[in-house]
């Protein structure tokens, strides 16, 4: 049985993952400061889900709070750290930069001196897709330049992939960065555009389309993004330093998306069709042939089969 703290434990990755990892037996101490960027009803819900569950337990406590953390890790030790913990989104990232650098920077050195000095055997941490910036080769593979961001969102994650190749060099940390492609599915995020445009369908307001439509996802269902990180945790052929992408290999146009939740809700979605917005890319695709050969990561949920089952959930949790 390993203890394995997951920061960001109320987000949408975090709370999932610590209900897998409770499902195989481990001891799971769960951290977020559960912050306003969203509804914060929301992540107290994403809590109550897993408050009460044998080898549960929560401490409301931000990463950026240096002496707490490492009073944590003193106190209980870990044997695996995945570090969910991140001020989101691509957009927001340009009216809010300072949250950016102190959440994804600051927080994550933190975590990472608290690796070093009290020793887990595997370190996890979200990396994303926007990495790739406006990257033309198509699909996305881990051995393409990420040099030249096109978001401060992007530009904080590839620094903790660079910070995680330090200390896995100085200190010998194993450290694993996931480039999260996309992420959809029940308790999901309400600023993300499956919840956005669900949400608008249902209240009769057109939805927001930008780049005209012309746009490309690799939309990943969560139990497939969770499968593939647990498959991580517990693999013995992983590397010192690693960055793999995580992602369904499968880009799907935006409009096959709209016209899938247009279908499932039995409403014809009304389209503003925009310009594109600044830091947003037209496609994102993940070469997943690394972590499939590496995990055995394999996703098997597509578009028809994840958006029923996100919009079902979704009516439940707002009683409509």
């Amino acid at each position: 049985m390993k203890r394995i703290l997951v920061t960001g434990a109320a987000g949408f990755i975090g709370m999932h993952l610590c209900r897998e990892l409770l499902s195989r037996g481990c001891e799971v101490v769960g951290v977020d400061n559960v912050n306003d960027y969203y509804s914060t009803s929301l992540k107290e819900a994403r809590i109550s889900e897993l408050s009460g569950k044998d080898g549960f337990r929560f401490e409301r406590l931000d990463i950026c709070d240096k002496p707490r953390l490492e009073k944590l890790f003193a106190e209980l030790g870990f044997d695996v750290v995945c570090n969910l913990a991140a001020q989101a989104g691509v957009r927001y990232s340009i009216k809010n930069p300072d949250a950016y650098v102190q959440s994804n920077v600051v927080g994550f050195l933190n975590v990472l001196e608290c690796c070093r000095n009290y020793g887990p055997s595997k370190l996890l941490y979200a990396s994303s897709s926007s990495v790739y910036g406006g990257n033309k080769k198509v699909p996305f593979s881990e051995e393409d330049r990420v040099d030249c961001p096109v978001s401060l969102y992007a530009a904080t994650k590839k620094t903790d992939e660079l910070m995680a190749h330090v200390y896995s060099h100085l200190f010998g940390i194993q450290t694993i960065g996931l480039r999260f492609f996309t992420v959809y599915g029940p308790w999901g995020r309400p600023d993300m555009a499956l919840w956005l445009f669900t949400e608008a369908i249902l209240a009769g307001r057109p939805i927001k389309v930008f780049n005209y439509g012309d746009m490309k996802r690799d939309f990943t269902y969560i139990d497939d993004i969770i499968s593939g990180v647990a498959a991580c945790i517990f693999s013995d052929r992983l590397g010192k330093c690693e960055v793999l992408n995580i992602g369904n290999n499968k880009p799907e146009p935006l409009m096959k998306l709209i016209s899938v939740l247009g279908n499932v809700l039995g409403v014809e979605p009304v389209m503003e069709m925009l310009p594109m917005q600044p830091g947003d890319v037209p496609v994102t695709a993940a070469d997943i042939s690394k972590i499939s050969r590496l995990a055995g990561f394999k996703p098997v949920t597509s578009i028809e089969d994840g958006i029923p089952s996100f919009v079902a959930w979704y009516r439940r949790y707002h009683g409509i």
